[in-house]
């Protein structure tokens, strides 16, 4: 009441002062809340235009309430590790940001999921990697999502807190801006996978999971979701529905071709990009390789990340 009343007073302080402006003689004195309105505004400019601040956006609100954590990325995994621009594989993620801005020309594309047919074939590496190439673009807002809850590694490949993440929000035992962090970079934010769950396929097809998304999808230019792999589980299958695009990871002279194809024909019906071919050998041709989905995309990363 002590703030209210001090307002009001101000607010009368200054009407004694200001020359009173013409109404007309039905028009009734302002109320208590126009008062504490007049007094909360900014002082008015030569031309009697008040200059009034921005009011902060629902992305200014999410930044301050984010969790503010110090990363540690490992430098045998990120590319861009300790500032260095013109690392082993820096082209090649440009490169294929460049080709997903072009696909955003012809079709919407926001929400993409990246994939594998197996695990072990470096579906992390690209997540967290094409995830910082995009925020290194000027006043970009990227969101990294770990959605492979039962063995999630962005954590480990970005140097961050593993909890709370997505299964505790799923589970309804976290809030949104608990589990999202916020990094060194004020355009780029994790959401971890979470604590370990014995329910990853109840929670992924959850509400929950879809409210996240459309909600998330209205404050980033980009998000980036690191699925689990295709062939093993259906979570994939289900977050595919959720998302604008699907990218393929395949390691090159290692993924059974069989499965590569299997995994792709789960997604072919739910707008697959196209495949990123993973620790291809310089010089062994691989960079004009083809999956007949999309455009093929090699770089020789010595990383093996899941």
């Amino acid at each position: 009441m002590s703030r209210i009343h001090e307002a009001l007073k101000r607010a009368e302080e200054e009407r004694a002062t200001a020359p009173a402006p013409a109404a007309p003689a039905h028009t009734a004195p302002p109320v208590g809340s126009r008062a504490i309105a007049a007094v909360m505004d900014p002082p008015t400019t030569r031309a009697g235009l008040a200059e009034r601040p921005a009011p902060p956006t629902t992305f200014d609100l999410l930044r301050d309430q984010a969790r503010r954590v110090e990363w540690h990325p490992d430098p045998r995994s990120v590319i861009f590790a300790g500032g260095k621009d013109h690392a082993l594989g820096s082209e090649e993620m440009r490169t294929l940001r460049s080709r997903l801005y072009k696909i955003r020309e012809q079709q919407a594309l926001q929400r993409v999921l990246i994939s594998s047919a197996l695990p072990g074939e470096g579906k992390t590496f690209v997540s967290a990697n094409l995830a910082l190439t995009l925020a290194r673009q000027h006043e970009k807002r990227v969101l990294l999502i770990d959605s492979d809850l039962r063995k999630s590694r962005l954590h480990v490949v970005l140097g961050s807190p593993a909890a709370p993440g997505l299964s505790d929000y799923l589970a309804g035992k976290s809030e949104e801006t608990a589990v999202i962090q916020r990094g060194q970079q004020d355009n780029f934010f994790l959401i971890p996978g979470g604590n370990p769950c014995s329910n990853a396929a109840e929670l992924i097809t959850s509400a929950r999971m879809k409210n996240l998304l459309q909600r998330m999808s209205g404050l980033f230019d980009w998000i980036i979701v690191d699925s689990p792999p295709t062939v093993p589980v259906s979570d994939a299958s289900v977050l595919a529905e959720l998302c604008d695009g699907v990218l393929m990871v395949v390691q090159a002279c290692s993924t059974p071709y069989d499965l590569a194809q299997k995994a792709c024909q789960q997604f072919r019906e739910k707008h697959l990009l196209g495949a990123i071919l993973n620790r291809a050998e310089a010089g062994s041709g691989y960079n004009s390789y083809y999956y007949n989905y999309g455009y093929g995309y090699g770089y020789g990363a010595e990383e093996k990340s899941k």
